[in-house]
């Protein structure tokens, strides 16, 4: 059975390396409390360094990597699975969430961004004269 699964991977290469070249979007998860919005991004194995993040528009960007995308051959590998891998995501916020005072943490490959809110516009009436 071992044999035949090799063949078949040997045949086609493209199973074995199906996420090669492919971004992937990351898990998330949006909490919205009522001065803050909280975006918790699972980033296995990401290192802080290699995190951008952008508010664009009512849009959290996130994009991350991992591992250099060259390809390198070296003396002693029977087989290399573990290269780049890229993840990228835009996550719709609700409206009224400023970066000034957002804070962002990775730990244990958790990405935490916290975004406060603006104030609510209060409805205001105008007098008509």
């Amino acid at each position: 059975m071992q044999e035949h699964m090799e063949q078949m991977m040997r045949t086609f290469p493209a199973l074995e390396s199906r996420y090669a070249g492919e971004t992937l979007a990351p898990l998330t998860d949006v909490a919205e409390e009522d001065n803050k919005v909280i975006v918790t991004t699972d980033l296995p194995g990401i290192d802080r360094e290699n995190v951008e993040l952008s508010l664009k528009e009512n849009f959290l960007v996130i994009s991350a990597s991992k591992g250099k995308e060259e390809e390198t051959e070296k003396e002693g590998y029977l087989r290399k699975e573990r290269s780049f891998m890229r993840y990228y995501r835009e996550i719709p916020l609700p409206e009224g969430v400023t970066e000034e005072g957002a804070t962002a943490q990775l730990k244990n490959g958790v990405l935490t961004v916290t975004m406060p809110k603006t104030k609510a516009l209060t409805e205001k009436r105008i007098q008509i004269e």
